[in-house]
């Protein structure tokens, strides 16, 4: 507000009584629906020696609009997601994703295709500073609104709100952000999957809280601490801001296999198994130890099996310990160059827990820091996010603040997910694609989800002046150079490509009619109920997400007695959506037995041909299921 002009009100008592009891009673200030209220109750027992009953007290966390942001993770959408084929890469055989849209809409679409199926989880969500934008999740809407935020399409893009720090409802919307769309990411988790989720000072004690509300207290693994900055800001108000921390949490404490967190302090020991009393010996992390069927193994000879090869080698072991009755493999989160060159220099060692650890000798450990170092070693910083940013863009003014690959490629390293799925829902600037991409070097399968809101950049920004109108915009085309860097560098037989979908309305009509409003002319809206301006391919995506299988899977299409059918994943789902289905294309379809299909309802030639099509397919392909859209 300008200092300048008067105020032309009269003062408002109320909140300036509130100001002097807060800095009275801070720990009786709290928040309200209405904004920054009193805790009468704590009031009253802050001014009482004795104990002033009142509600029961229980360990919880609380916050104005928890019950509201619990509905809205479970409230059920009936948005798509359309493929955008001119933005995608290799499309037809990539089994990478880029989604467009509200990430919590997007998280409610993937419920069922991804359910238990992602190995490892990174966010980097708004952080609250003061500064930050919140999702304004309002489901309470007209019609109209409803059309108009169904693809985050209106003119000013309001689907983020600033949350100023004078907000009265400050951290309260950000938890009630933050809350639906941790528990849906929670069902995408693997059994032996983890979340890492980066956040620093402001929200650090409330994310804490939430995650344990969400995941359980038990599934805490622990909280990382990385220095963003090289060097600390002398113009701080009171300390200076350099670190922020990477919680770690578990779908399933018990079945999350040891994390391979590297370049930390002994403090962190308890993820990292940097030390191993039992042998005496000082051991790198890296190897994951699975007990698979029965056996003996020869003394003094082990089976690793690593990048799908056996591997017979003579290593040496534990004096004392012996190994029988059971057949160990092991999984290594290294190249296979550097297996070899730890078996060749007898630098590999069986435990007495059956694990195999290697030997890091006395060279390593003089490097290793004091235990009051705590934080992440060579993991980047903010300085080299940045020319990381100019190396892809020639400049670093798209973006306030990225994440360096290093701490999002060792974060991938740190648990084994070759093969597996990296979702990011807060994807930014794509780095989180980025590290993966390059991380799959080893020559892992590693595949990546993003998301991401298309936000609107600022028509003033240089990030808008030169051609990217959002940040999904500037994400993608992030993907495609880090892709041609990568191939160009290394030729590394690796998927460059990925798909991209984007958020929108349902692709089948919306219509209520009273039977007195009905005329010949809106007679015509019910003879195909799927809307004019959807092509096959949105429809199969659909089919895809409400039938429950990956958007990744590979789609072929073919030629069938003259009609169009997408094949999806060999014989799991076959579609078919255009006119005229009758008996004679349903002979030739059954042939190929296929799990699933499905056909428009109004595809069938007519009502004769959709009741023969039925039967037939039931009698020549009992095995298949037959739906309509």
């Amino acid at each position: 507000m300008d200092k300048e002009k008067l105020d032309l009100k009269s003062p408002d008592l109320v909140n300036e009584n509130l100001e002097k009891l807060a800095a009275l009673f801070p720990n009786c200030v709290t928040e309200s629906a209405e904004g920054k209220a009193i805790d009468f109750d704590l009031l009253k027992q802050e001014l009482s020696h004795a104990v002033i009953e009142g509600n029961k007290e229980r360990y919880r966390l609380e916050w104005p609009g928890k019950r509201e942001a619990i509905v809205t993770a479970n409230l059920p959408t009936t948005k798509t997601l359309r493929p955008v084929r001119k933005d995608s890469v290799d499309f037809d055989n990539t089994e990478n994703l880029y989604i467009e849209g509200d990430n919590l809409e997007v998280l409610k679409l993937l419920q069922e295709s991804y359910l238990g199926k992602i190995k490892m989880i990174y966010i980097d969500p708004p952080y609250n500073t003061g500064k930050d934008f919140v999702y304004k999740d309002n489901f309470s809407k007209d019609a109209q609104e409803e059309l108009i935020e169904s693809g985050q399409k209106d003119e000013y893009n309001q689907r983020l709100v600033a949350n100023p720090e004078t907000a009265g409802r400050y951290h309260s919307d950000w938890l009630s952000m933050m809350y639906p769309r941790l528990k849906l990411a929670r069902n995408l988790l693997s059994q032996d999957g983890v979340i890492f989720i980066s956040i620093d000072d402001n929200e650090n004690h409330n994310l804490r809280k939430l995650c344990d509300d969400i995941f359980g207290e038990r599934n805490f693994v622990d909280a990382l601490k990385w220095k963003r900055k090289k060097q600390p800001s002398f113009l701080a108000k009171h300390t200076a801001k350099v670190m922020e921390y990477v919680f770690i949490y578990a779908k399933d404490a018990n079945s999350l296999e040891k994390l391979s967190i590297e370049g930390t302090s002994d403090s962190t020991k308890k993820v990292i198994n940097i030390s191993n009393n039992e042998t005496e010996r000082h051991f790198k992390a890296g190897v994951r130890v699975k007990k698979e069927g029965e056996g003996v193994i020869e003394k003094g000879r082990y089976t690793i099996r690593t990048m799908d090869v056996e591997y017979d080698r003579d290593v040496k072991y534990k004096d004392g310990f012996t190994l029988n009755e059971v057949l160990v493999t092991a999984r290594f989160s290294t190249s296979q160059a550097n297996i070899d060159k730890y078996i060749d220099e007898k630098l590999l060692f069986i435990t007495s827990n059956l694990g195999l650890r290697r030997d890091v000798g006395d060279e390593e450990i003089g490097k290793r820091k004091s235990i009051t170092d705590l934080l992440l070693k060579e993991w980047g910083d903010n300085q080299e996010s940045d020319n990381e940013l100019r190396d892809l863009f020639d400049t670093t003014e798209y973006f306030d603040y990225t994440k360096p690959l290093a701490l999002i490629e060792n974060l991938i390293k740190s648990n084994y997910t070759d093969g597996e799925i990296v979702l990011d829902f807060f994807s930014g600037s794509s780095t989180t694609a980025h590290a993966t991409l390059a991380q799959n070097k080893d020559g892992g399968k590693r595949k990546f989800i993003m998301v991401q809101l298309d936000e609107l950049n600022p028509t003033d920004s240089k990030a808008y002046q030169d051609g990217y109108k959002n940040l999904c915009e500037i994400g993608k085309e992030r993907i495609r150079r880090a892709a041609k860097k990568i191939k160009e560098e290394t030729n590394a037989n690796i998927d460059y490509g990925f798909r991209v979908y984007r958020l929108d309305s349902s692709n089948m009509q919306d219509v209520y009619y009273k039977p007195q409003d009905y005329d010949q002319g809106n007679l015509e809206l019910f003879a195909d109920n799927v809307k004019s301006d959807r092509t096959a391919d949105d429809l199969l995506a659909q089919v895809m997400l409400d039938w429950g299988l990956p958007l990744s899977l590979k789609i072929t299409p073919v030629d069938v007695s003259g009609k169009k059918v997408f094949k999806v994943a060999e014989n799991s789902l076959y579609a078919c959506f255009d006119s005229g289905i009758d008996e004679g294309f349903a002979k030739e379809i059954a042939k190929e037995k296929p799990l699933r299909i499905v056909f428009k309802d109004s595809g069938f030639k007519n009502d004769t041909a959709k009741t023969n099509v039925k039967q037939l397919l039931k009698q020549l392909s009992p095995e298949t299921e037959m739906k309509v859209i």
